[in-house]
Formats: C-alpha cells, structure tokens, sequence
C-alpha cells in the first residue's frame, strides 16, 4: 500500500466535503490505487479521480486531484472540490500543481 501526504489545502477541503469515516475510505482507496486517476495533460503527471463516498452516489461524488510518481515516494493528496462546484482545472490551476509536480521530482532527484 502507497503512503499519502496531505497538503494542508486538500485537508481544508476534505474536511468540508466527507466525514472522517468517508475521508478514511478516500485515502485507503489512494494508497490501494496509486494509478486509478487519469493524468491531466499539461500538469507534468498530477492525476484527477472521481470518488464517490459510500452512499451518497454521483451527486454527493468530488473531484480529487493527486500526484503520485512511483512508489519510491508518497502519493500527494493536492486538491479536493465537489464536482458541482468546478469543472475541469483553470489553466492558472494547471500551472501551479504542474510546477509542484516539478519540485517534488527534483526533492527525489536530490535524495538519491
């Protein structure tokens, strides 16, 4: 199983969106399925998935954004929002999680 870190926005985000119980299944799902996202063009590898929490079908579903590289390093829980609330990522949204994918493949990079 895949280890994931939060970023401090993701965490905001949750904790608006699910339970702890729901949050939970969130974050086991991640760690089991590292790869169950599509990649975003133009983001250098970060990964949208739909996620559903139990019993609240599509409607009650969110949009999680991640970047997860191998397994030589943790899968990063970046973004979390509603799919009612925002379509696809703005180009300025693409930008800032493609420059963080970039620093966080130059910090492996440096610990090899």
């Amino acid at each position: 199983m895949q280890s994931v870190a939060e970023t401090p926005i993701f965490t905001r985000q949750t904790e608006k969106l699910f339970t702890e119980d729901e949050k939970r299944e969130l974050i086991d799902f991640l760690a089991e399925n590292p790869l169950a996202g599509d990649e975003i063009p133009g983001t250098g590898g970060v990964r949208k998935v739909r996620f559903a929490a139990s019993g609240r079908g599509k409607r009650g579903g969110a949009r999680i954004i991640y970047y997860y590289l191998d397994d030589t390093m943790p899968l990063y829980a970046l973004l979390a929002y509603a799919k009612n609330d925002q379509g696809d990522m703005t180009p300025d949204e693409k930008r800032a999680v493609s420059a963080l994918a970039t620093a966080l493949k130059a910090t492996r990079k440096e610990k090899r």
